[in-house]
């Protein structure tokens, strides 16, 4: 949260999974707009455009019409903390440069993905989701003061990181929330609460030191490390966690998990634990009524799968 990083500086690590956004762009014959995702729009200028976020990346790059846009997702759009909407607005902005014929770095696709949710579309939210996209991989990514971002890899030999990634697992709770009340509530208490800005600030101490212990091996204190971030993290607002929520985290440890988090705001979506292998099996039955989902780091972010410059747009 810029309030935060403005003043403390923030990190976060994070990697990026084998869930997609797809996001595939035409030209439209007749000079109009069409928007195919969880709804459809038709429409004849950017200015009746309702995505507030399509709407907002056709402004930033001055397209006027003349499109075609269709979306599809590995997962729900909305709500769930893995980080879908900026996935997609990272996605948009990259499909649009290639169509417009413009190359665009990973690191312009978290900068102006970012500007587009938070200062274009009012969101309360941090960057960590846009960067996160762009780039792709496991890494520490670092909020300056000066509103600049750094990304740098977590260095790990392939077998740690395998085991790392066969270590975690996770569940879907089935409960969607908005991220923008619960980040909006915590903006709030930490502008006004010392104890609640000293969560933060030991929150960020926390992802270096997990860098740290990853890079070194030392992969069960992942677990220990998550379960001290959880707790800090529902110390900032009431609403992050729920009465269901700490009665699946406490049974998973029960069953045998270091520790984990519930990904995103909070409230609900997914969590994800670290557990020995050999307790995956009971962490699921003690879990029994939530969907375990099958999840794998990606080394690659937002990329260009399909294409044709023919029919791409034109500037000439």
């Amino acid at each position: 949260m810029p309030d935060f990083y403005r003043r403390y500086g923030g990190a976060v690590v994070s990697t990026s999974i084998d869930k997609y956004v797809y996001v595939n762009i035409n030209r439209k014959f007749d000079g109009g707009i069409r928007l195919a995702y969880s709804k459809t729009e038709e429409v004849e200028t950017v200015e009746q455009i309702e995505h507030r976020l399509v709407r907002a990346a056709f402004d930033m790059l001055g397209i006027t019409g003349g499109v075609e846009i269709t979306t599809i997702a590995d997962i729900p759009s909305r709500g769930t903390g893995l980080g879908s909407s900026s996935s997609f607005t990272v996605g948009l902005l990259n499909a649009l440069s290639a169509y417009l014929g413009r190359h665009i770095s990973a690191d312009s696709l978290g900068y102006c993905s970012s500007d587009i949710e938070i200062n274009r579309c009012g969101e309360p939210i941090g960057k960590q989701d846009q960067y996160a996209a762009a780039y792709g991989g496991l890494n520490l990514i670092e909020f300056k003061a000066d509103d600049s971002v750094l990304v740098s890899p977590v260095i790990m030999p392939l077998e740690v990181r395998s085991a790392l990634e066969r270590r975690i697992i996770v569940f879907y709770t089935g409960v969607t929330r908005s991220a923008s009340d619960i980040l909006k509530q915590q903006t709030i208490a930490i502008s006004s609460d010392g104890a609640k800005r000293a969560a933060l600030i030991r929150m960020v101490e926390l992802a270096y030191a997990l860098r740290e212990e990853l890079q070194n091996g030392n992969l069960d204190s992942f677990g220990e490390i998550l379960n001290d971030n959880w707790n800090l993290k529902k110390s900032l607002t009431k609403g992050i966690s729920t009465s269901a929520i700490d009665d699946w985290y406490d049974a998973a440890r029960k069953a045998g998990a270091l520790g984990g988090k519930l990904l995103g705001a909070g409230a609900g979506g997914f969590l994800m634990f670290y557990a020995p292998e050999d307790r995956h099996a009971a962490i699921a039955e003690a879990l029994g009524a939530l969907r375990p989902i099958d999840l794998r780091f990606d080394t690659l972010g937002s990329r260009i799968i399909f294409y044709n410059p023919t029919t791409a747009h034109s500037n000439s």
